[in-house]
């Protein structure tokens, strides 16, 4: 029989760890991230404090250590240090310059608590890797985007928005309740309540003119994000199906999530897509355009005839 010993102590180490990083911790949680049942995080917690690890616990809130009690600092495995290399170089591409100073102070005192070999082991697989520079995440007049909005949901204040929609010159602004940040599509977005049009929207960060924390409240107990974007997702939707020449098929497969894709099946020798799509007005048909002289709309007729009017627009913009 295989002995459990090894795994189960490192689980309970990870679990006082996990304690320490939160105020509360609910042992649902505990139990999805170790792949348990809730009677063995259950076991493990009663180990820890046969231990004089001193935990507290309520009924339907979690658990939580005493205030004051803390470990020594622990060591990490050299696959964890890998991994902060990941993530710093990922802050620096990804992040606004306010978050990305943040966290390279916060990488400073990290590497400074690691053994002299890990050290070493950090520096020559730090030189080795290099992000690509990508299309500008934040406009330069709102350079401290995320850094902002981060404080605004975390204290609960309104936010003033100064911001640019697409195919608009002018700009509008409005004073906005955060919910939620949140990435896609290789764009940074947050959803917040409007208090001009009284209801949510959502806003992309590089179109964000300006941006600036208030000392108002916010008026609203918020759900959870998700909650939100779910809600968009189960949008009105139209069935869109396309046939694609296997050779740019394979092109497309990293995009077409963004559109709706639901399923795609061989046709003779194309692919042929189907889309349940929100965008019918410009996202999908844009798209399309793309990559359209490889491929056949078999429906819906309004997306031919949406098509035809851009190509239309195209082809006065040559003359």
């Amino acid at each position: 029989m295989l002995d459990e010993t090894p795994k189960r102590f490192d689980r309970i180490v990870a679990i006082l760890i996990q304690l320490q990083s939160k105020k509360i911790v609910k042992a649902q949680e505990l139990a999805d991230r170790f792949e348990c049942s809730l009677r063995t995080i259950y076991r493990d917690i009663r180990t820890l404090e046969a231990s004089g690890v001193p935990i507290y616990s309520e009924a339907g809130v979690g658990y939580a250590l005493m205030d004051g009690y803390r470990l020594p600092p622990v060591m990490f495995t050299r696959e964890e240090v890998s991994s902060f290399i990941a993530a710093e170089k990922l802050m620096q591409k990804f992040t606004d310059p306010s978050l990305g100073t943040h966290y390279a102070s916060a990488m400073y005192k990290l590497k400074s608590v690691l053994r002299s070999n890990d050290k070493d082991y950090l520096s020559n697989i730090e030189s080795r890797i290099v992000m690509q520079d990508a299309e500008p995440m934040f406009n330069d007049n709102s350079p401290n985007t995320l850094a902002v909005l981060f404080e605004s949901i975390a204290e609960k204040k309104q936010i003033l928005l100064s911001y640019k929609t697409f195919g608009k010159d002018e700009l509008t602004e409005r004073n906005l309740e955060p919910v939620g940040i949140f990435h896609d599509n290789n764009n940074w977005y947050f959803l917040g309540y409007c208090h001009l049009r009284k209801d949510y929207r959502q806003f992309r960060a590089d179109r964000i003119q300006n941006l600036k924390k208030t000392e108002l409240d916010f008026t609203i107990e918020h759900e959870a994000l998700e909650t939100y974007l779910n809600k968009t997702e189960n949008c009105p939707t139209t069935k869109v199906r396309i046939l694609v020449e296997k050779k740019i098929a394979r092109y497309l497969t990293s995009e077409r999530k963004y559109h709706g894709f639901v399923a795609e099946k061989e046709v003779d020798d194309k692919i042929e897509m189907t889309f349940m799509c929100r965008s019918m007005e410009d996202g999908f048909p844009r798209w399309f355009l793309m990559f359209g002289d490889y491929a056949t709309i078999l429906e819906p007729e309004s997306l031919k005839k949406r098509i035809l009017e851009l190509l239309e627009i195209n082809r006065q913009r040559l003359i």
